[in-house]
């Protein structure tokens, strides 16, 4: 459990680190529009830091720390939202710069981020299937 609440933590200051760059980045270049680095901080938060307070309160009542997929949960989901945030603070930046890149690059960043966002789907995917296996075995017992 403390280690789920650790790593909340560490999304929560990622967020927070995340957000501060954002008004502050977007001031300086007197950016006004709308741009991906405002959702940087949301996701960090929500996907980070609230996903893993609940799988510590989930982990804590079901211990599906010991289940087998529970490992590979942990790797692909703490793959996958650091990367989509990494892609998307650089598209932000992209946009509030106001800088032409190639689109080869342009798809880069796109493909990178979605790959980031595949993994998360697949990591709440591992979630669910470890919540309902504990649930499963914990009927069994």
């Amino acid at each position: 459990m403390k280690k789920h609440v650790i790593v909340a933590f560490a999304y929560a200051v990622a967020a927070m680190a995340c957000g501060v760059f954002y008004r502050e980045f977007t001031k300086f270049n007197d950016f006004t529009g709308v741009t991906s680095l405002g959702k940087v901080h949301t996701h960090l938060f929500l996907l980070g830091m609230v996903m893993f307070l609940l799988v510590a309160l989930f982990d804590a009542k079901l211990s599906f720390s010991r289940q087998k997929l529970y490992k590979p949960f942990m790797i692909v989901y703490n793959i996958g939202v650091p990367l989509a945030s990494a892609l998307m603070l650089v598209r932000g930046i992209v946009q509030v710069l106001h800088t032409e890149i190639p689109s080869g690059a342009d798809a880069a960043i796109s493909g990178i981020a979605g790959i980031g966002h595949v993994l998360i789907a697949l990591g709440i995917v591992f979630f669910f299937i470890l919540i309902l296996r504990a649930l499963k075995s914990k009927d069994q017992q």
